[in-house]
């Protein structure tokens, strides 16, 4: 019986303390081995290689906030890739990028770091991890995939170029991102985004009542207990002036004296 009380806790602590227990999204981490095909400049000397790459992609990314794709690499067996035969001078760096595809405004993410010396025509060194970082601008989801590897003093001059061989040949890492305090399932739906809403202002409001003393149950405006409307005051008013013209006219014709 203790026994199961202790694996019973065990189980119930590790649900605890596992991330995906509360919903957390981890980075997953995916390996493969590239080919590439290197282009040194200006010789346009062609070389082909093949890298053992590693992509760590978060789960969920957030809109404005940088995000950060993880990057290990190694020649694969038999492979490297050879320095010119005129050597490269002056601090020389290795440009790695990860394509992204699916989300709007969203194309690549971009890593560096530093070589140490090359020494002409020997193989060169790669590092074996970099950090590749980017900022999406809109919520949305889509994939992340391994891509060019450039050599260089900068990002814009590289001295050897590297392209994937077979693109459609990669492996995609799936991504989303979304909104600024939004868990993917609280993403908005398109019908709950495009849904017009109605100003207050602008609501009509309902048809008024007409209230007893307006209109008597029962009766018309003029009568049956209510308040005479402005066409039965007028009719009580010339009513009450025949009336009183009519009893100013006898008075002043009194009664006939006899002869």
């Amino acid at each position: 019986m203790r026994v199961q009380l202790a694996v019973l806790a065990a189980v119930i602590l590790s649900c605890v303390a596992s991330p995906a227990a509360h919903g957390t999204a981890s980075a997953m981490k995916l390996q493969e081995v590239v080919e590439y095909e290197c282009t040194t400049n200006p010789t346009k000397e062609k070389q082909s290689i093949s890298i053992d790459v590693g992509l760590t992609v978060p789960a969920q990314a957030t809109v404005g906030v940088q995000m950060t794709i993880g990057w290990t690499g190694a020649y694969a067996a038999g492979s490297q890739l050879l320095a010119p035969a005129t050597g490269l001078e002056g601090q020389v760096n290795m440009y790695v990028y990860a394509g992204i595809s699916g989300i709007d405004g969203l194309t690549s993410a971009t890593g560096v770091a530093p070589l140490d010396t090359i020494d002409p025509g020997e193989p060169i060194v790669l590092p074996s991890t970099a950090e590749l970082r980017t900022t999406p601008g809109k919520a949305d989801s889509g994939t992340v995939h391994a891509a060019a590897i450039n050599f260089g003093p900068r990002p814009q001059g590289p001295v050897i170029e590297c392209e994937v061989k077979d693109k459609e040949s990669l492996r995609e890492h799936p991504l989303t991102v979304v909104g600024a305090g939004q868990s993917p399932s609280e993403s908005p739906s398109p019908d709950a985004t495009d849904t017009e809403t109605t100003d207050p202002a602008e609501t009509p409001s309902e048809t008024p009542t007409k209230t007893s003393a307006e209109t008597p149950t029962g009766g018309v405006a003029t009568g049956a207990g209510g308040e005479a409307g402005p066409d039965g005051r007028m009719v009580v008013v010339a009513g009450l002036v025949i009336t009183g013209a009519a009893l100013a006219g006898l008075r002043r014709r009194g009664p006939k004296r006899p002869l």
